[in-house]
Order: structure tokens, then C-alpha cells, then sequence
């Protein structure tokens, strides 16, 4: 058993209160974001006899089943000269509908009108690219006016832009990944694409139209008088078209049609991960608060945070005494077997009587992790990453012990690894730390940050002074001589604006993340997408590059 009881001193208390502030403003952003375009936006939607999308939603879910959000905070703070774009106007996540897992798209049309953004187009890739890697279900509930033509270049013609999303529907309809569209608005132009590309599409009467072009266009382009309705509402779609499979009253019987059509859905086999009855961690997870220091830079001991969420308290360690810098071990987490791999932020003693730094990968933390995540490859063990990482030990005595050649090995284990990876961010996430703990470009099946993370090339306090350094070195060159108090007031506008973009939201706009979490929550979230992935048994064979030979 790893970890232990923890005196609540003050330290702890002071620690305790400065992230539940943390979190209280963050569920008040996470409210406020829920809303989507507002009080009154909302009333105009109802006025239509619609429901809202959280409102789908939560209908189309089990009851009492919990939704996995994903992407709550994509596009916050962006977009802000047209508005802004909450949430990138659209609901995504995994939820349960007769008790298997279905990743579920809702446009939010109190936003926009649902119109797509550019955030928008990489939220639905997201959602796909889920789908595919776990062979899940998808539902989409359309409901949206098409592209936001002020920025249609940044979100038409590129390889991750809108077209990519029907090129999905097309290659997810082969691999055998069932699509269920439900048209709940309008559904215009190119977007048009997406439901009719789907293996089943059902259509709101009176509510739902769907067409290449809207009748104001129509008559611009060819001369012809027509309404929307007459166009390409329910009626036509479904009694003259066929375009679309299923007439429906209202958005309550579309979601009830949904629901019947998943139940009888046939089931892959799974990957066989190995699973047993959940255990409680032994230590009360509310401990973490008390724990995590407020002072980013402080350090801490990582098995006491690992001991409040892994199942048992019971971690079989991977050689324990060797790169402590990097905790690797095999244990369970809500009755999965994973293997972890963790950033260990106290200060550590190798045999040797040598110091080492916590949150730094040396070069015998990056061997030993490279042999581990080759290890869980071999045993088909999904691996956990708890991200609190500063980067790879600089200076002469590394660089001499070929610490950018360990740090390859370890990049390149994780980048080769074709078990399942899921991440945590709990605190710092620099430089090429961010890399080899399995970053977003690392593909990870979820990635998740706490209040706590930050991600950025180097901290906030490292890249401000040299950036204040680079700046002044030019203005001084071009004969502009700087005081001290000047120098002062650059340093700390630059350091405003480092530091708002390490805010965890920031992050989350950027879908550098999946979204923001309570460390209480951490459990679930692994857990959830562990059970998504053992839903898909295709596992690529093994290869690793030179570097691990």
C-alpha cells in the first residue's frame, strides 16, 4: 500500500481553501458557459415548441446515468469581436442509452443559431475521432444554420475543416460504426451532409427542414418563389424525397425513436481489459485539496495524490529505487487494471546520494518509463498518465549523459504505444514533459486537466523574464534605452498576458484538453473511458522505433 494519513495543519487547511476558490470559480464558469447564449436566447428557442440541446440530452440519456462532457469550454474567450461562442455552440460528450455507451452531438441554436465555427468543426472531429477509436455509436442532433460565414476561410477547405466531417461519416459507416442524425432545425448547405450521410436519419415535422439551399437563396440563384417548409421540411423529405427515414411530431418522440433504434443495435467484441469488482481508495480523496500545494512550485509527494484515487491504496511498483523522478507501477482504478506513469514532485535521493528535482524527467526516469509503457503494450494494460511535469534536466551533466536520447526513447515509446491512453494533467504540463507524458498530440483516449494545470513551453515566471530580455535587447539596439521602472512595467505586462494563457480554460478553448475537472472526478473519468475503449478489440501490432533498440 502506497501513501498514508495526513495531518490537517495549516499548511494543509491553506491549501485546502485556496483550490476550493479555485473551484467554486470554476463551476461558475462552467454554469454560466451551460447557458449557452443566454436567458433570452433560450426563451425565443422554446417559443419554437423546441427543446434546448442540454434538454435533448438529458432525455435521450438513462435516467439517473451520468453524461461525460467533453469539450464544455471549447472556444471560451475566443470569437469575442462576433459575441463570443460558448462552448463553440454545441453539446458533446459520452452517455449511456440502454446502458451502453453512445457519444452524443448536439448543436446549441440559442448560440448562433447554431452556426459553425471553427472550434465547432474540431469539436465534431473530436466526437468522430472518439467514436472511431473506441467503435462507439453516435448520435447528432442537428439543429443549426451552417457555417459562420465571417470566417468561412478558417473553416471550409483544409484538411481538419468542415469537408473532413462527412469524409468521417462516410469511412465510419464502412468500419461498421453506426450513425443516428436527428434533423431538430435547420440543416443548410454543406451541412446539410452530415445527417444524410448518416446510416439513419429522422427529421422534426414543422421544425426540421434540411436543404442545399434556403429559399431566400433560391430565388436569388434561379427565380423560384417557395418557402422553407415547402422546400425541404419533414413532409417532403419523407413522403416525396426519401431523404430522410423517419417523420416526427416533435423533438420528444425523434429522441424516443433514437433510443429505440440503439437498444437493438448488436454488440462488437471487446478488447478484454482486465476488470474486477471496485474498491474505495483507503485514503479519503478530498485529501488531494490539502495536499496539492497552492504554490505551484512547491514540491509535494505524488504517492499521496495517487493513493486517494487508485483502487486499495495498492500500487506494485516498477523498480521503485531506480529514476524516482517518474513513479510507474500496476494497479487498478475503479476495478481496471492500468498501468501508471507519474511525475513525482518531491525531491528525491538516487543510490548514488544525488539530489533530484520533482517534476523533472532525468535520464534514468525516461528509461525506466520507456521500458514500462513497452511492458503494458506486451500485458494489454491501458496506461494512465499523471501529468506534473517541468520538462527534461538541463545543464552540462545531462546533456553529456545523453539525456535528449533517453528523452527520444521515452517520446517514442509513448508515441508507438498501442494500448489505450488516458491522461491527467494535474499540474504543470511544460516543454517536452508535455510530450512524453502523453500530451493531446500523443493521442491520448481522454485527456483531462485539473483546476491546477498549465501547459505552456516553460513556466510562467522563465518565459516572462525572457521574453522581458529579448525585447528589451531590441528596443536598446535600436537605440531606445530602457529604465529600470520601464523595464518593471514590460516585465508585468508581458507576465499578464503569459499567465492568462496558463489559465486551464485557455487550454480547454484550444482543445489542448478535454475539458477541466475536480481531482474528486478523476476516478470516473479514467474509469468511463477505460470502458469505452475495451468496446473496441482492434489493437495495431506493436512497432517501436531505432531509439528503443
Amino acid at each position: 500500500m502506497i501513501g498514508s494519513e495526513i495531518k490537517h495543519d495549516d499548511n494543509f487547511k491553506r491549501n485546502a481553501e485556496f483550490h476550493a476558490k479555485a473551484l467554486k470559480k470554476l463551476r461558475e464558469m462552467e454554469n454560466q458557459t451551460m447557458l449557452g447564449g443566454g436567458a433570452d436566447a433560450i426563451a425565443k428557442h422554446k417559443k419554437k415548441g423546441k427543446l434546448t440541446a442540454r434538454e435533448r440530452i438529458g432525455l435521450l440519456v438513462d435516467p439517473k446515468s451520468k453524461f461525460l462532457e467533453v469539450g464544455l469550454f471549447a472556444a471560451h474567450g475566443m470569437y469575442e469581436e462576433y459575441g463570443g461562442a460558448p462552448s463553440s455552440g454545441t453539446v458533446f460528450g459520452i452517455g449511456k442509452i440502454h446502458n451502453r455507451d453512445v457519444v452524443i452531438v448536439a448543436n446549441d441554436a440559442t448560440v448562433k443559431a447554431g452556426a459553425w465555427f471553427p472550434m465547432t468543426a474540431k469539436k465534431n472531429l473530436r466526437a468522430q475521432e472518439i467514436a472511431i477509436e473506441n467503435r462507439l455509436p453516435i448520435v447528432y442532433l442537428v439543429d443549426s444554420a451552417g457555417v459562420f460565414l465571417p470566417l468561412q476561410s478558417e473553416i471550409f477547405p483544409d484538411k481538419e475543416h468542415f469537408g473532413r466531417i462527412f469524409r468521417n461519416n462516410a469511412v465510419m459507416s464502412a468500419m461498421g460504426i453506426t450513425q443516428i442524425a436527428a434533423i431538430m432545425g435547420p440543416c443548410v448547405a454543406g451541412g446539410a451532409y452530415l445527417p444524410i450521410m448518416s446510416d439513419e436519419a429522422m427529421i422534426v415535422d414543422k421544425t426540421g427542414s434540411v436543404f442545399l439551399a434556403g429559399s431566400h437563396l433560391v430565388k436569388a440563384a434561379i427565380g423560384e418563389e417557395i418557402d422553407n417548409e415547402s422546400l425541404g421540411g419533414a413532409t417532403v423529405h419523407c413522403e416525396i424525397s426519401g431523404v430522410t427515414d423517419h417523420k416526427m411530431k416533435n423533438d420528444e418522440e425523434a429522441i424516443q425513436k433514437i433510443r429505440s433504434i440503439v437498444s437493438k443495435l448488436g454488440h462488437f467484441p471487446v478488447a478484454g481489459f482486465n476488470y474486477e469488482k471496485p474498491s474505495k481508495p483507503k485514503f479519503d480523496p478530498k485529501d488531494i485539496y490539502g495536499i496539492l500545494p497552492a504554490e505551484r512550485n512547491k514540491p509535494y509527494d505524488t504517492y499521496q495524490i495517487l493513493s486517494r484515487i487508485i483502487d486499495e491504496s495498492e500500487l506494485d511498483e516498477y523498480k521503485s529505487g531506480y529514476g524516482k523522478t517518474i513513479i510507474c507501477g500496476y494497479a487498478r482504478i475503479d476495478g481496471w487494471a492500468v498501468g501508471i506513469v507519474a511525475n513525482q514532485r518531491a525531491i528525491t535521493k538516487t543510490a548514488k546520494g544525488e539530489m533530484q528535482v520533482g517534476g523533472v524527467i532525468y535520464s534514468d526516469s525516461a528509461d525506466k518509463a520507456t521500458r514500462f509503457i513497452l511492458n503494458c503494450n506486451q500485458k494489454r494494460i491501458p496506461l494512465v498518465f499523471f501529468q506534473d511535469v517541468t520538462g527534461f534536466m538541463v545543464g552540462s551533466r545531462s546533456e553529456h549523459g545523453g539525456i535528449i536520447k533517453d528523452g527520444a526513447k521515452m517520446v517514442n515509446a509513448v508515441a508507438n504505444s498501442v494500448v489505450p491512453k488516458f491522461t491527467i494533467i494535474t499540474g504543470n504540463s511544460y516543454g517536452a514533459g508535455n510530450y512524453a507524458m502523453c500530451g493531446k498530440a500523443y493521442d491520448p483516449r481522454l485527456i483531462y486537466g485539473w483546476h491546477s494545470a498549465q501547459i505552456a513551453v516553460m513556466g510562467g515566471k522563465q518565459a516572462s523574464e525572457t521574453l522581458l530580455a529579448i525585447k528589451v535587447q531590441a528596443m536598446e539596439k535600436g537605440g531606445t534605452h530602457i529604465s529600470p521602472e520601464q523595464q518593471q512595467q514590460l516585465l508585468d505586462e508581458i507576465q499578464a498576458k503569459y499567465e492568462g494563457e496558463l489559465d486551464p480554460p485557455f487550454a480547454a478553448a484550444r482543445w489542448w484538453v478535454d475539458g477541466i475537472i475536480d481531482p474528486l472526478e478523476t476516478r470516473d473519468v479514467i474509469s468511463r473511458g477505460i470502458a469505452m475503449a475495451n468496446c473496441n478489440p482492434n489493437f495495431p501490432e506493436l512497432k517501436t522505433g531505432v531509439l528503443q533498440v
